[in-house]
């Protein structure tokens, strides 16, 4: 291809956009009138901001914490914690996850303990919900000390815990892995006359199986029922994933049938029989874990997508190739999970366990038929392909037919790289230009690993032109 072609090829797909992103004028004005009366009220804030008068909104009060967030961040992290009391506005998980990006608060977990004291020096009255928007701080930012310090400290301006406070202290110490930190903390919760609930036994649960204390898991299960609370399917899921990581097939099977006995609440859900189908595979037992999915829908529970994708996946490292295609022949009839789903996961399987033919013969037949493969099964075919030697030419028609079909969504944006570096290689350079011309008109930039190699290809092919396009695409 004449180096004039594909400079052409190129330079007609060339759009730079450069999106202008603006804030409604009312949400600026907002923005503007908090952040003005913060820098004339640095000194006890919140006794005046309801003067302001105006509407929160997410915008608004991302925009405010941004201008604090470099010179002032007490005060952008006050401003924010008075916005989340308001009755008219309440703080996303977004707007939490933000909070706590502007401020560095992971880095700098002082900031926090900042705050409490900056109350404390001057005389603000703080509730209860105060308290609960700064733990919710601390559970974004994962500082279970900093959140036990704050539970301490509500003590100090006469607000009494209560089981939701504790139960965010408690997560944080199990996901740290602080079991008895947590334990301790359910425990004192008795001696202030306050309970336990379904949320606190779970985390508990979770933690002490996360932790490898089994035991001590199954000893908190028995107990719930002593003082009160019923374990539900949550509770009981949360215990068979312990079991079943341990290893304890008995164990599993007796709680599974437990559930099912009791019913109601406790009644086993796809989480459940997904556990458990998931350890007969690990373990090399796919059509005891067939038996399970059988049971399973004989108790009225239907499969979802990672249920059926465990088990192609367990079928087929196994060797049962054929049993997967009539588990989802199976599935197809229930209509639980769709042919897309099912296929997909079976081209997963299948390149796998190295049968690369097989599964581009069900890919292509997938789009014979006009099953939509995902984005995992078209990306790991096309690199199959492509590290295959002598076949990135056949993965660059693959990816041609499906845009063709219109499933070009489906295709990770790292493949495109992947594909043009092997084009290159292998001296395909009309074809690589195509690619690269498709790469800019979409805005897919190259992938920094595969740069080199690629300018090196086309260099020493004399394709001077088209490297200066393809260099202007990994910025």
């Amino acid at each position: 291809m004449a180096i004039s072609s594909i400079y052409r090829l190129l330079s007609s797909s060339i759009r730079f956009k450069n999106p202008n992103f603006s804030f409604p004028f009312t949400t600026v004005s907002s923005a503007e009138k908090y952040w003005t009366h913060l820098q004339k009220n640095c000194s006890n804030p919140e006794k005046t901001l309801n003067r302001v008068g105006v509407k929160l909104d997410t915008s608004c009060v991302n925009e405010v914490l941004q201008r604090c967030a470099l010179n002032q961040p007490l005060l952008g992290l006050r401003f924010f914690i008075w916005a989340g009391l308001q009755p008219n506005y309440r703080h996303s998980s977004y707007m939490y996850s933000k909070a706590c990006k502007v401020f560095e608060i992971n880095q700098n977990p002082r900031v926090v303990t900042d705050v409490i004291e900056a109350y404390r020096v001057d005389g603000c009255l703080v509730s209860i919900r105060t308290f609960k928007v700064v733990l919710n701080l601390c559970r974004e930012a994962k500082l279970a000390d900093e959140g036990l310090w704050v539970l301490r400290k509500m003590k100090e301006f006469n607000c009494r815990p209560d089981t939701t406070v504790y139960n965010v202290v408690i997560r944080l110490f199990c996901e740290m892995g602080d079991m008895d930190v947590a334990a301790g903390l359910r425990r004192e919760m008795g001696l202030i006359d306050l309970y336990p609930d379904m949320i606190t036994y779970v985390a508990l649960i979770k933690g002490f199986c996360d932790a490898g204390r089994l035991e001590d898991a199954c000893g908190l299960f028995k107990a719930m029922r002593g003082h009160g609370c019923l374990p539900n399917a949550v509770a009981y899921s949360a215990l068979l994933d312990g079991v079943c990581r341990f290893g304890n097939v008995e164990r599993a099977l007796e709680l599974l049938q437990e559930m099912e006995k009791e019913g109601g609440d406790s009644n086993p859900n796809v989480v459940t029989y997904t556990s458990i189908i998931q350890f007969f595979c690990e373990n090399g037992q796919s059509m005891e874990a067939l038996g399970i999915l059988d049971q399973m829908v004989a108790c009225g529970c239907a499969p979802n997508r990672v249920t059926i994708s465990t088990l192609i996946k367990g079928l087929c490292t196994e060797g049962r190739v054929e049993e997967a295609y009539k588990l989802i022949d199976k599935v197809a009839a229930g209509g639980s999970v769709s042919n897309s789903d099912c296929y997909s996961s079976l081209v997963m399987s299948l390149l796998r366990i190295k049968k690369l033919e097989e599964a581009e013969k069900l890919f292509r037949r997938m789009l014979a038929t006009a099953v939509r493969p995902d984005s995992l099964a078209s990306s790991a075919l096309i690199r199959g392909l492509c590290l295959e030697e002598g076949r990135v030419i056949d993965g660059f028609h693959l990816y041609d037919e499906i845009e063709r079909l219109g499933c070009l969504s489906s295709i990770d944006s790292d493949i495109y790289s992947v594909l043009l570096a092997g084009l290159c290689q292998e001296s395909h350079l009309m074809e690589a230009a195509k690619l690269a011309g498709m790469m800019v008109e979409r805005g897919i930039k190259l992938k920094a690993p595969y740069m080199g190699d690629i300018v090196e290809h086309l260099k020493n092919s004399g394709e001077k032109e088209l490297v200066s396009h393809i260099t202007s695409m990994g910025r």
